[in-house]
């Protein structure tokens, strides 16, 4: 709220330089704001009495824009790598996949790893579940199963996340 939208019955003011001014109606301290050629702006509207302060409110707001700007930019965002995998896969192919997600861990994004069924591949979805297992084990010592092995349609998936 700025200026004419404070309707409180007092408030407690703060100068342009960080100085506190006191507690007064909203009227007088609109009255110091517009000597100041600056703007009265509530700042803690949940205090009590409410803060406003004399600024610039375009200032204000450019400031309060660049801080959240800066708050997005340190923030880590986690991807969902996926490590496809087929029934009859080889030992040193598994092997390699494991290395591959290892990677994907080692740089902090989850791995998402499926298992998927062709044609009658489907028979054996029971038979096959071991390879889920025997992947999240050669990763035990980096990741943990966030969600364990599922089968929907012709996938079944599993979801690996680093260890903490």
């Amino acid at each position: 709220m700025i200026n004419g939208q404070i309707r409180d019955k007092e408030v407690r003011v703060i100068g342009q330089d960080g100085e506190q001014i006191g507690i007064m109606s909203p009227r007088e301290a609109m009255k110091l704001a517009q000597e100041a050629e600056l703007d009265l702006v509530k700042i803690a509207p949940k205090a009590q009495p409410p803060v406003c302060k004399i600024i610039d409110y375009g200032k204000y707001k450019y400031e309060l824009a660049r801080k959240e700007k800066e708050a997005r930019k340190k923030q880590k965002t986690v991807e969902v790598k996926e490590v496809r995998l087929s029934p009859n896969i080889e030992t040193n192919d598994l092997n390699t996949k494991v290395n591959n997600a290892k990677k994907f861990i080692s740089k902090g994004n989850k791995v998402k790893v499926t298992l998927r069924f062709r044609g009658r591949e489907m028979a054996h979805v029971q038979q096959t579940k071991h390879i889920l297992d025997d992947f999240a084990k050669l990763l035990e010592d980096v990741a943990v199963v966030e969600k364990a092995p599922k089968l929907e349609g012709r996938n079944m998936s599993m979801v690996l996340t680093e260890r903490r």
